[in-house]
């Protein structure tokens, strides 16, 4: 009766914000960051001499990754000095290209709250200032890596924020950090994606797929890009909102792992329905607010059945410590544990 009585709210929750309350929502609403890397334009108009670029709206990483073996040293940094903000971005570039197209990106927009962002030793892969900021940072050697993980966040995480003090194990940063300590000597990468628009609170952009549409062409086309460099296929570790992005995102992906927690949902009635050939597992602690979120679909807010469900058909993840909805990779969790396992495939 409790399930019921919530599903119940949530439906006249849904039809009051879709009908009476048009200015909340628009004052919640974001504009997703879509498209190519800013500078395309600029790129487009300087070929190098009898040598076309490739477009970032419609080049696909392989072509991407083609073009670049095909050039020289010298032409590869010519490119980097004239057009940091595309090689940095540009999936199927080679790695440590774009790590250094990055720092010069990030140095060059002389912003206090990205400075540290730019720090040697800093391993960023991607870094977009539009909007709130986009930005993808690699813990460990992904150029050698035998494999890798990559966590892909929910609500309130940009460029700005990646730094940000919080505490262990939270935070697109610090999950990374943490799934990286409890991986040592594995040879597994681990990639902090915030590479979409993520939702501010927990509005109707929290409740809608919209964002998550424009995220989940992001992620694949990211993965993509793993690919085309020569990476092991990846483990997906996506964290509420993120959940839903990895969900829409699934079928379009090489994954060799889809894991959620503290999920509101894939969009999806089942693993089977994500339609992909990954192995798909789920955790949800004792105490997660999550669990308090109806399960329902209902004038496109809501996200869709419980992954952690029986009838969804994933793996269950063991959560039994994780703390509130942002403690699946705190230190010495039986959740992080179980993640670490998972990335580097000491699990069947």
């Amino acid at each position: 009766m409790r399930r019921f009585g919530r599903t119940l709210a949530a439906a006249a929750l849904a039809a009051t914000l879709v009908t009476g309350t048009a200015g909340w929502a628009g004052a919640d609403s974001v504009t997703p960051v879509t498209g190519p890397p800013p500078g395309t334009a600029a790129w487009l108009a300087d070929p190098l001499p009898g040598r076309p670029l490739p477009d970032p709206a419609t080049a696909s990483a392989p072509e991407v990754a083609r073009f670049f073996s095909g050039l020289d040293d010298t032409a590869r940094r010519e490119l980097l000095r004239r057009h940091p903000l595309v090689v940095g971005n540009l999936d199927g570039a080679p790695l440590t290209l774009r790590y250094e197209a990055n720092r010069l990106a990030l140095t060059a927009t002389g912003e206090a709250r990205y400075a540290s962002l730019a720090r040697p030793g800093r391993q960023i892969l991607a870094f977009d200032p539009r909007g709130r900021g986009q930005v993808a940072e690699v813990f460990g050697d992904l150029e050698h890596a035998v494999h890798v993980a990559v966590i892909v966040p929910g609500s309130d995480n940009d460029a700005t924020h990646h730094d940000a003090a919080r505490g262990p194990g939270t935070g697109p940063a610090g999950m990374a950090r943490a799934l990286a300590a409890a991986t040592a000597g594995s040879g597994t990468a681990v990639v902090a994606w915030t590479g979409y628009t993520t939702p501010v609170g927990v509005g109707l952009d929290a409740a809608g797929g919209r964002l998550a549409d424009a995220g989940a062409v992001r992620l694949a086309r990211f993965t993509a890009g793993l690919d085309a460099v020569g990476a092991p296929h990846p483990a997906l570790f996506c964290h509420s909102y993120g959940s839903v992005v990895c969900g829409l995102a699934a079928r379009h992906t090489d994954a060799a792992d889809i894991v959620v927690c503290g999920s509101p949902g894939m969009r999806a009635a089942s693993a089977a329905a994500l339609r992909t050939g990954a192995r798909v597992w789920a955790a949800r602690g004792p105490s997660d607010w999550i669990a308090d979120v109806p399960n329902v679909e209902l004038a496109g807010l809501g996200h869709g059945a419980d992954p952690t469900s029986a009838a969804f058909g994933a793996r269950r993840v063991p959560a039994a410590d994780a703390e509130g909805h942002t403690g699946y990779f705190a230190p010495g969790t039986q959740s992080l544990a179980a993640f670490a396992a998972i990335a580097t495939g000491d699990v069947r």
